[in-house]
């Protein structure tokens, strides 16, 4: 009985399909024949563009509403963020002044950059970071001018 079994599954056994996209790994049916990377990027566009079209419509629906005396309109599609480039978000782990390699001992300076144990002072590095006027700043938010109203003589 055991063999029926066997021969059942054999028949019934999933066969490999390649990616419909063609990039060499295999996909399947629930996937709609795409592997799970080239599914995952499919549906993201298509949650991009369904998304952009809720914004024109609702762009269009505004746009006659606002501005009736305007015959033509030309909507054009908002344009995508650019990701910020690498140099913003580069950790650094030496010193910028004499370029030594500081590791996880690093001092960061308000200034955001990162200094070695003897440039970690603002002196020593030549600092552009102006801590009076942030001090300053930070005086004025935390003790407000208090005015007190005119007596009216009688």
């Amino acid at each position: 009985m055991s063999s029926e079994a066997n021969k059942m599954n054999d028949t019934t056994s999933f066969q490999p399909v390649l990616c419909a996209n063609g990039c060499g790994f295999f996909g399947s049916a629930t996937t709609m024949n795409l592997c799970s990377k080239c599914y995952r990027d499919r549906r993201i566009k298509e949650e991009q563009t369904a998304a952009m079209e809720q914004l024109v419509n609702k762009v269009v629906s505004l746009s006659p509403a606002s501005s009736s005396s305007s015959s033509s309109t030309t909507l054009t599609a908002p344009k995508t963020v650019e990701q910020p480039t690498t140099t913003a978000a580069r950790v650094s782990n030496r010193c910028l002044s004499c370029n030594k390699k500081v590791g996880v001992m690093g001092f960061k300076c308000k200034c955001g950059e990162t200094f070695c144990g003897s440039h970690r002072y603002p002196e020593e590095h030549e600092c552009e970071f102006d801590f009076k006027k942030t001090g300053r700043e930070a005086i004025m938010k935390a003790n407000p001018v208090v005015k007190a109203d005119k007596v009216n003589r009688i």
